[in-house]
């Protein structure tokens, strides 16, 4: 079992996402005292008589004005079985793009829903998101069960929507876990609650300590976008020249035969430097520095790959992508694309279908995508690209579509990646 996990939460605004992260904080011990007593004196200061525990996560000054979260929130805590890295994403609509960037990386997601509310049309729709992003466990947390008196009719119900819902996007029984806290009191957050009796499961801590997870990518063929070049020039190192990056998949250890992309360049690794030394290996998400056996011409968005396994390299491949400006994407638009550490202008060359979170249904041959809208599409790079399919790396599946205009991020696009839909139709008038 991992001795770390990486999860995001997601739901509607107000459903209670800052203040159940705050709970676990709080309940476990994992804040300092100084952050306590500045949340003592800001709750104070509300006229509650107790602490805002939502004010743990909220630390940015409009949120903490608002009431509600505007950015990602990332906070690290552990328990004696395990360590946590947790991104807590806003609620808006208008904020869907940040559940992707919490989510990107996670290996479990905490849905919240309101227990007065039940599932609605952001539940469904941030579902989506994390289906379509490979998160591969979901924890429906039914919050605020203590406003609906605690009653187990309303939390069935709940549960059995959802559980169509998660199966219509590919989850499995076993991936769904169904829990009924409430964030502010504190029942079965880490506490169990004598509250719920007729609820048999886990505490919401205790399934975050023990549930299976999927590790980082090691087991995957070796990715390593070349981030910076290294030749120093001095009398010390008059012939040194290494490749510097983070590994984004797979393994590498000294010896290992690999190719360098899209050039086609082979070699083998002689070392593995950093700066507290030579490494045995690099695996997934240590930054270090390749030394080649050969003089190759690599350069800066160059990907070393294990030669044994490499990725496709293209120059027009589908994928699927997470609209996220305000103005619309309409095909024959250009782009520029950002994969790994390179970026190349792109093109559009079709809108392929738009998806329907709600309905779990797509439009073929869409006029657009517009904000927070999910769709299929074709592209065309200026560059061959090295790429893989999204389910075989996020890394390396994962890219970003940019303004060439001012630089902003437009969309998060995932390589191949097919939309969980039920059918299909055709546009409307």
């Amino acid at each position: 079992m991992s001795d770390l996990l990486r999860l995001a939460t997601a739901g509607s605004v107000d459903d209670g996402k800052s203040t159940l992260v705050g709970r676990l904080l709080y309940d476990t011990k994992s804040v300092l005292a100084d952050q306590l007593d500045a949340v003592h004196r800001a709750s104070v200061d509300r006229g509650l008589a107790g602490p805002d525990l939502s004010l743990l996560v909220d630390g940015l000054r409009s949120e903490r004005e608002q009431g509600i979260t505007i950015d990602v929130a990332y906070r690290y805590f552990a328990t004696p079985r395990r360590s946590f890295v947790l991104a807590d994403t806003p609620g808006h609509v208008q904020y869907t793009r940040n559940t992707v960037t919490g989510a990107s990386t996670a290996q479990l997601a905490i849905l919240l829903v309101d227990a007065r509310k039940g599932v609605i049309e952001q539940t469904r729709r941030h579902a989506a998101v994390l289906a379509l992003l490979g998160v591969p466990r979901l924890v429906l947390a039914v919050n605020k069960i203590d406003l609906v008196d605690y009653n187990e009719s309303v939390f069935a119900l709940i549960a059995k929507e959802f559980a169509a819902h998660a199966a219509a996007l590919g989850y499995s029984e076993s991936d769904v876990v169904t829990v009924p806290v409430s964030a502010l009191v504190g029942d079965n957050v880490v506490e169990r609650s004598a509250n719920t009796p007729w609820y048999t499961g886990p505490t919401l801590l205790d399934h975050l300590e023990t549930v299976p997870v999927e590790p980082d990518p090691h087991h995957v063929p070796f990715r390593f976008p070349v981030q910076y070049v290294i030749r120093p020039r001095t009398p010390e190192h008059p012939d040194y020249r290494g490749y510097a990056g983070q590994v984004a998949a797979g393994t590498v250890r000294p010896g290992d035969e690999i190719v360098v992309l899209p050039s086609g360049g082979r070699s083998l690794v002689e070392r593995i430097d950093t700066p507290d030394g030579e490494l045995a290996e690099a695996t997934a998400g240590q930054s270090v520095t390749l030394i080649l056996s050969h003089d190759l011409d690599i350069s800066r968005g160059d990907l070393i790959s294990t030669a044994s396994a490499p990725p496709t390299v293209t120059d027009e491949f589908g994928a699927t992508l997470c609209w996220l400006a305000d103005k619309d994407l309409r095909p024959n638009s250009r782009i520029l694309l950002k994969h790994g550490t390179k970026t190349t202008p792109a093109f559009v060359t079709e809108l392929i279908s738009r998806f329907d979170e709600q309905k779990l249904s797509s439009v073929e041959f869409p006029e657009s995508l517009q904000l927070n809208e999910i769709g299929q599409v074709r592209l065309r790079t200026a560059e061959p690209l090295p790429i893989d399919d999204y389910t075989v790396s996020r890394r390396t599946g994962a890219f970003l579509v940019i303004d060439a205009g001012d630089g902003t991020t437009l969309a998060a696009g995932l390589v191949g990646a097919p939309l969980p839909v039920r059918d299909a139709v055709s546009p409307g008038p």
